[in-house]
């Protein structure tokens, strides 16, 4: 399955995966949305990465939900997880 077919992944978010090494939906899975989050950020960095464009919808794309499904624990449990590898 190409990564564009996952819920909230089109193709720039794809391809920003690919540049990190994730392939497929087990290879995130395998690394989490936190750190694929993480290793897009130094990958792109000077640019912005929203948080619901890209930690959200990679959680949602493992979960197989839309980003705004996710429910409000679950955003601030990952943007806490986020924040602290970031520090």
């Amino acid at each position: 399955m190409d990564l564009t077919e996952l819920p909230n992944i089109g193709a720039t978010v794809a391809n920003r995966l690919r540049g990190i090494g994730i392939d497929s939906l087990d290879d995130l899975k395998r690394v989490g949305a936190v750190q694929a989050y993480a290793m897009m950020k130094e990958q792109n960095e000077g640019k912005t990465l929203p948080v619901c464009y890209y930690l959200y919808s990679l959680q949602g794309a493992i979960t197989g939900v839309h980003w705004d499904a996710l429910g409000q624990e679950t955003k601030d449990e990952l943007r806490r997880k986020a924040e602290s590898l970031a520090e």
